[in-house]
């Protein structure tokens, strides 16, 4: 699995994908900060990244209109940048679990101190 983390999310996350052997880049460090979310959802679903934002609600109405994309990770709670390495970290070790994220989304979120993770179908229908 390769991830795309968004720029709304710390760039310590490059380094814990990296730590749990997968490759990784940021936004701000692909010069695309700034750029609109159709296009940065475009650039993952290309280069087959799964996609790592805080963003839920604009990049699942994005997604929700693909027929096939390598996936999604929503990292529901805006947190600091040590809470999103862990939430992040356990994305990492659920999908090593699951499998790749085909047409899927991940979500993390937070109970308390509890980590939550859901796993969906989310894709939409043949063009």
């Amino acid at each position: 699995m390769r991830f795309l983390i968004d720029e709304c999310l710390t760039v310590q996350l490059v380094a814990v994908a990296t730590d749990h052997g997968y490759e990784a880049h940021h936004i701000a460090h692909l010069d695309m900060a700034g750029q609109k979310d159709w296009d940065i959802a475009h650039h993952a679903q290309e280069n087959d990244f799964v996609f790592v934002t805080n963003n839920a609600a604009d990049f699942r109405a994005l997604y929700a209109t693909q027929e096939l994309h390598p996936g999604l990770v929503i990292l529901i709670p805006n947190v600091r940048a040590e809470l999103q390495r862990r939430l992040f970290t356990g994305a990492l070790e659920q999908l090593a679990e699951y499998g790749e994220p085909v047409n899927q989304v991940l979500e993390v979120d937070l109970d308390g101190e509890e980590v939550i993770y859901t796993l969906y179908d989310l894709a939409g229908p043949p063009a």
